[in-house]
């Protein structure tokens, strides 16, 4: 069993930044993938990024790319999702989650988060 807890969503102007992080606790996690999505009102559940935890190497949706940067840092098991220039279109609850596959697709991944809402305002 794994927890994963995000934080640090919030209301921004666009072109602002925000860091979201996920802690994960109840599991070595050195084989598992690490992945953002998001959700916003309407739409359906969509990929944002992910990392390895081993290896650190990192993917990411075309229209978030050079704007967000997905981390982690093994002592703290936190992955953290730097995003930057923030659009309205980037509205959404966020959410992290911990699979055991190199994927984009949400059914690939075994835990969630509970989700953290991040609002841009125009």
């Amino acid at each position: 069993q794994v927890q994963l807890g995000e934080s640090g969503g919030g209301l921004v102007q666009v072109g602002d930044s925000l860091r979201l992080s996920c802690a994960a606790s109840g599991r070595t996690l050195s084989r598992y993938t690490m992945g953002w999505f998001r959700q916003a009102p309407g739409k359906e559940r969509e990929f944002v990024a992910r990392i390895s935890w081993s290896s650190g190497s990192t993917y990411y949706t075309d229209s978030v790319k050079g704007r967000f940067t997905i981390s982690r840092v093994n002592a703290k098991n936190t992955v953290y999702l730097q995003m930057n220039s923030l659009t309205p279109e980037d509205t959404a609850v966020y959410y992290c989650a911990i699979g055991r596959y190199s994927s984009t697709q949400g059914r690939e991944y075994d835990y969630w988060g509970q989700g953290t809402q991040v609002t841009v305002s125009s």
